[in-house]
């Protein structure tokens, strides 16, 4: 059996961004209730002096990078004379959604450095909220494609070339954004900006009226967005491991090398796709769990 389906594509500046962006969530859905509730019990509040400095330096190293990398693969695949293969349209469509992103940061940024205050208004503060989540479930859905790509590659090359054409990724990845777009346009309800201390503040998270609606749309969008995409990467995966770990049909090393190749590739995806996204996810669930 020959192995043609190529390296798989890992999580990208996609990753770079959710490490940040987990921190950032996080402090943003707790501090409005933290606030409160310590005020309720006369606590002391939770000092977030950190995120004046760690948040801003993050933005902008991600923004530095994120920028001219994800810039430079756009132009260089848009000035490419052969056509795009399949693996060329998902790789351009998750830069699409990392650069989306990237350019929201310099907002971020300005808001941090500033303690908190956001200046920019009620419709930038949506805007940038949706384009958070959308790089987010924009690239985990395009991560999926990718791994039943090359799952149809490495398991059944052969039946599977009428799926595996340009137009069938073009599709997918159209599909990819409609639904990503339709899941996560309640976000732009949700999001909103608020006054602590007399200085507005932009949350992703919903007040406390609408708290209930907002915690049944975030566990449905966990479960669509993130659970089944990741059990349809884990399950693509682990069956590639298994086909591509049985015996080879001819003793030449080269063969058992390049398997051995691709196995620690898809495992490195794997480990990646984790490190980057469960985090998040998990530590987002709790806490809107424990907020209900």
């Amino acid at each position: 059996m020959q192995v043609s389906a190529g390296p798989a594509l890992g999580p990208g500046a996609a990753g770079a961004v959710g490490a940040a962006g987990l921190a950032e969530g996080a402090s943003q859905e707790m501090e409005k209730l933290d606030t409160n509730a310590s005020e309720e019990q006369g606590l002391c509040p939770l000092s977030e002096d950190y995120k004046q400095i760690y948040l801003p330096l993050t933005y902008s190293i991600v923004f530095v990078l994120g920028l001219p990398l994800n810039g430079t693969v756009l132009w260089l695949s848009w000035r490419q004379t052969k056509r795009w293969s399949c693996a060329t349209i998902y790789l351009v469509n998750l830069m699409v959604a990392d650069l989306l992103y990237v350019l929201t940061l310099p907002f971020l940024i300005v808001a941090y450095s500033l303690g908190d205050w956001w200046p920019f208004g009620e419709l930038l503060c949506r805007l940038v909220r949706f384009l958070f989540y959308t790089n987010l479930y924009g690239s985990i859905l395009l991560l999926t494609c990718i791994s039943v790509h090359r799952f149809l590659g490495v398991c059944h090359p052969l039946r599977s070339l009428p799926y595996r054409t340009r137009r069938h990724a073009l599709r997918g990845a159209a599909a990819t954004w409609a639904l990503v777009v339709l899941q996560l346009l309640p976000t732009l309800g949700f999001a909103h900006t608020d006054y602590i201390n007399g200085q507005m503040v932009c949350y992703d998270m919903t007040d406390r009226e609408n708290f209930d609606r907002f915690f049944a749309y975030s566990m449905v969008l966990t479960l669509s967005g993130f659970v089944l995409p990741s059990l349809v990467i884990l399950v693509c995966y682990s069956l590639m491991v298994r086909s591509l770990a049985k015996p080879a049909e001819t003793l030449e090393g080269t063969g058992n090398t390049t398997r051995a190749k691709s196995i620690r590739t898809i495992l490195l995806v794997c480990s990646l796709f984790a490190l980057c996204f469960v985090p998040f996810h998990v530590s987002r669930s709790l806490y809107i769990t424990s907020a209900s």
